[in-house]
């Protein structure tokens, strides 16, 4: 028995016949280009469903584009960073583009093996999320593809930022917390020490933003900052520390949710309550925030937004190379919940 010949892999030229539209109109439609109307889409889309037709990725690479898009998450772990990705995969959905993640690990070298190896493979844009790279290393990479730094501050002519107000979000915690009568209200920070990441990362902002804020409402003298890590041991970590002070504070405000998860769990194994004995607000306001059980207080930076804005200014670079580079800054809100109250004293 003879074997069956492969089928013959549908074109654009079958994809445009079905459709009775150009080839250059299909075209359009696949670069999600400007000049096609819904019509038009609406029955490019039709005939590529019905046809199955599929495009090719290496042929697209030859001609310069692969229409893939990768995005570097510095932790898995973190229940924040699949916010912004949810924002970036809904921005591309009616798009040809797919996403492809690769784990920075929180380190330098790893960030730096994931990035090479998206610009090697010919990746149309790049998105790194909060990276801990050199800024050398990222305009190399900016040079190289265009590319967007989420939640890092800053700015480079080599490529776009999308932020988090991190300062603002700090003070709208502490105002949260002076307002219910808080005044010994301690800060988790991330350790660092590198000068640059010290002006452009959002827990060094954070961090700032919280000494500026205790500074505004009279409470200098009570600035209690633990340097750990954005982690839930580093939340651990810094809780026990705190709660071994002669006079331990009343409120603490986590540098992340994920640290917040620490936070809660060293009160509850000294058998200590949130709120009674100690309030508890966190950053990012993720599904672990808003959990009934857990109801924590924290802000919201809109991860979804973040994701989004990236996207536009990614596909806007990638049609402009040459444009100036643009920084978007996003306004914070806090959303209180059960986990803060007014001191017990």
């Amino acid at each position: 028995m003879e074997p069956q010949a492969r089928p013959r892999r549908v074109t654009i030229v079958d994809v445009a016949r079905h459709a009775q539209v150009s080839t250059t109109a299909v075209s359009k439609v696949l670069r999600n280009a400007y000049g096609a109307s819904p019509e038009m889409r609406a029955k490019v889309r039709r005939a590529i469903d019905e046809l199955g037709y599929r495009p090719n990725a290496g042929a697209r690479g030859l001609r310069g584009q692969t229409y893939t898009i990768g995005v570097m998450l510095p932790d898995i772990r973190n229940p924040f960073f699949p916010e912004i990705l949810d924002g970036v995969t809904a921005s591309l959905a009616d798009t040809e583009y797919q996403v492809f993640l690769g784990p920075g690990c929180n380190g330098e070298k790893e960030e730096a093996r994931v990035t090479e190896a998206m610009v090697d493979r010919g990746m149309d844009g790049i998105i790194l999320v909060a990276p801990i790279s050199s800024r050398a290393h990222m305009e190399r990479v900016g040079a190289s593809v265009p590319t967007v730094v989420v939640g890092r501050h800053g700015s480079s002519p080599a490529y776009d930022t999308v932020a988090d107000d991190d300062v603002e979000g700090a003070a709208l915690v502490i105002g949260h917390l002076a307002t219910l009568g808080h005044r010994r209200i301690a800060h988790i920070e991330h350790h660092e020490t590198d000068p640059t990441r010290l002006t452009e990362m959002p827990n060094a902002r954070r961090a700032d933003g919280y000494r500026r804020a205790m500074r505004k409402h009279g409470l200098e003298e009570w600035i209690d900052v633990v340097s750990t890590s954005y982690t839930q041991d580093g939340g651990h970590r810094g809780t026990k520390e705190l709660l071994a002070r002669p006079v331990r504070p009343t409120a603490v405000f986590a540098g992340a949710d994920i640290v917040a998860m620490g936070v809660l769990e060293a009160v509850a194994e000294a058998g200590l309550s949130v709120p009674g004995d100690l309030s508890v607000a966190g950053y990012d306001n993720t599904t672990f925030a808003a959990f009934g059980p857990i109801s924590l207080t924290s802000v919201d930076q809109a991860g979804r937004e973040l994701g989004r804005n990236a996207v536009r200014l990614l596909l806007e670079r990638i049609a402009k190379p040459g444009r100036p580079s643009a920084q978007v800054t996003l306004s914070p809100t806090l959303v209180p919940r059960r986990s803060t109250a007014r001191p017990a004293e």
